[in-house]
């Protein structure tokens, strides 16, 4: 996937990683996140991954966080940067949909 593999390094410069050990790992979250982009934004399946549709920057930042918060809580906690602050992982989530809900498709 092309926009996996364009966003692979966003994201891991978004976590400060250097490495390449959880490369494949991090994929999977980026796959993860772009199919909650496509949901949430109500287009159809591969939109953005398989279609070739061009996505907006605040899509693409949504797209950063989510994969960075996955990969930061992995473990089930809300862990991360934020992991001292309880409201932590719900601030996240309202980011990253308020950034998202820009790219969405509003069908009545």
């Amino acid at each position: 996937m092309a926009v996996v593999e364009a966003l692979l390094p966003k994201v891991k410069a978004n976590l400060i990683l250097q490495h390449e050990e959880d490369d494949e790992l991090l994929r999977g979250f980026v796959r993860a996140a772009l199919d909650y982009a496509e949901n949430y934004q109500k287009k159809p399946p591969g939109y953005y991954s398989k279609r070739g549709n061009k996505m907006p920057p605040s899509t693409e930042q949504g797209v950063i966080m989510l994969a960075s918060h996955f990969y930061e809580s992995r473990d089930g906690s809300t862990g991360g940067f934020f992991a001292d602050n309880a409201g932590a992982a719900a601030q996240i989530w309202q980011t990253i949909n308020r950034l998202l809900v820009l790219g969405k498709d509003w069908q009545v």
